[in-house]
């Protein structure tokens, strides 16, 4: 069990999947989370269960929306420890086909929107105590090149989040000496909206490779960010925790 008590923390995309399970774990931990997203009667739902979850409507292509969210902890708490970048979107488009719109529309949600956010909670960060000022968790994907690996009709999300591992080490390296780490966890196939859009005959053919033959849950990528936000973790920073069912093992 990791202690988080008197944390605070932002979560981005909190109205479900993995987003909502990272809410609801850090605050088990005793953290103080605010949960941010576009759907506010989901976020004011999960937070009637989770007193510890305060709820507050956030687009995360609009900067000001991210600065109210990170501005609503400080007046709140007086402080924010620990911002999980999770907002994202997918969506399905062979390369020749791919507009220039839905690119766009990935790439401002999927890795404008971190370094917004990111920027945003390490300005507040840095106020901090001298030691220990914060934790960046960034949610990236197996689907990131590099150690990762590409998908076919989704280059535009593969590259977002390839860039979002490449956000994660610069950050890791910049702010490692101000007391933040920055950290990244590339999730594989996990039971959540974005992939009920995977056809039937994809998701066996995934579940086929894992050896361990299923899906993952949203509770199991957040376990790896109750960790990368705790005091255990604080010589980590610059990693990418694969949680992925062993996909890239294989």
């Amino acid at each position: 069990m990791f202690n988080l008590s008197n944390k605070v923390a932002l979560v981005t995309g909190a109205s479900s999947g993995m987003g909502r399970a990272t809410a609801i774990a850090l605050a088990a931990q005793g953290a103080h989370v605010i949960a941010a997203a576009r759907r506010l009667d989901r976020l004011e739902d999960l937070a009637a269960n989770n007193p510890q979850i305060l709820p507050v409507r956030t687009d995360v292509t609009k900067r000001t929306d991210i600065d109210n969210a990170v501005a609503l902890a400080v007046k709140t708490y007086g402080k924010l420890d620990i911002l999980v970048n999770n907002a994202g979107v997918l969506s399905y488009s062979p390369f020749l086909n791919l507009t220039e719109e839905i690119w766009d529309t990935v790439m401002t949600t999927n890795l404008k929107g971190y370094f917004h956010a990111a920027q945003a909670a390490a300005k507040e960060m840095v106020k901090n105590q001298p030691t220990d000022k914060g934790r960046i968790i960034n949610i990236a994907s197996i689907a990131s090149g590099g150690v990762g690996v590409g998908f076919p009709a989704i280059a535009h999300y593969c590259a977002s989040k390839g860039g979002i591992i490449g956000l994660t080490e610069a950050l890791a390296a910049e702010l490692g000496p101000m007391g933040i780490t920055v950290n990244a966890i590339g999730p594989g196939g996990v039971e959540t909206e974005m992939t009920q859009g995977t056809n039937e005959e994809a998701k066996k053919a995934m579940t086929a490779r894992l050896p361990i033959k299923r899906f993952g849950k949203p509770e199991e990528i957040a376990a790896g960010v109750v960790y990368f936000a705790s005091d255990e973790a604080a010589y980590t920073t610059g990693a990418t925790l694969y949680i992925d069912g062993g996909w890239l093992a294989t």
